[in-house]
């Protein structure tokens, strides 16, 4: 008998997979929004500044939030919580390697092999990011993974980071960002769901209460992450659009 028969099945709510979407959408827009000002700089610390704002919004709003988001959405027949450290050690593995792939990529000119390397960095980083993500699950069962489909996840971050850094430093129009920032969604998801599929859960006998107290847990918590994570990408999206028309006006 394969070990796999008795693996508890994941089901999505599809209301937070759409909403793990939405914010992978939303923090994308922001981030090319925000990265217009790393080739802009006119010095070392605006630079640094615009590069820190840009992996925020797309390792923490894009890429961070639509995974927790996405992990809180698969529903299985046992409790489960999320250990506190490792999560935030996920979404602060997801910034950093987002930091790393725009420094190498928006570095003086613009060429295909800091695109590669950025994206490279990148890719692995989000990958990282993801099973960590995962090894913060706190439950009874034990996680097992399907080698090649682990493979094609960490493909599919390292094109889509690729994708994502050749993006934000070449769309510049408004109607092509949002564009690029629903391809990027659909990227960014594509990666969470094969990594997902990867995945199968034991049952380990271990007690229930035993294997989840003190983790992150609740029924709403996943449209708490959406709501904080879109509150904070619009705002700085409107700051943005403000620090944006008062250059301008400067500059008349």
């Amino acid at each position: 008998m394969n070990m796999h028969d008795h693996a508890i099945q994941c089901v999505h709510d599809p209301v937070l997979v759409t909403l793990s979407y939405l914010i992978a959408v939303l923090g994308s827009y922001t981030a090319l929004q925000l990265a217009i000002g790393i080739p802009a700089a006119r010095s070392a610390g605006e630079r640094w500044g615009a590069i820190t704002a840009a992996a925020a919004a797309m390792g923490g709003g894009a890429i961070w939030a639509m995974h927790f988001i996405a992990m809180l959405a698969c529903k299985m027949d046992m409790a489960i919580s999320y250990d506190a450290p490792l999560t935030v050690l996920s979404a602060l593995i997801a910034i950093a390697s987002c930091m790393v792939g725009l420094a190498i990529a928006g570095g003086g000119v613009f060429t295909a092999s800091k695109l590669a390397l950025g994206g490279i960095f990148m890719g692995l980083g989000v990958a990282g990011m993801h099973y960590t993500g995962m090894q913060a699950m706190r439950m009874p069962a034990t996680l097992h993974y399907n080698v090649e489909l682990v493979l094609a996840s960490i493909a599919i971050a390292v094109v889509a980071s690729i994708a994502a850094l050749w993006l934000a430093f070449h769309m510049r129009g408004v109607v092509q960002m949002i564009g690029s920032a629903l391809v990027m969604g659909v990227a960014v998801c594509g990666m969470h769901y094969t990594g997902m599929y990867a995945a199968s859960f034991e049952p380990n006998g271990v007690d229930a209460a035993t294997a989840t107290q003190n983790g992150l847990s609740g029924a709403n918590l996943g449209t708490t992450v959406f709501v904080v994570a879109a509150v904070l990408l619009v705002s700085v999206l409107t700051i943005n659009v403000v620090r944006q028309r008062r250059r301008a006006m400067v500059q008349i």
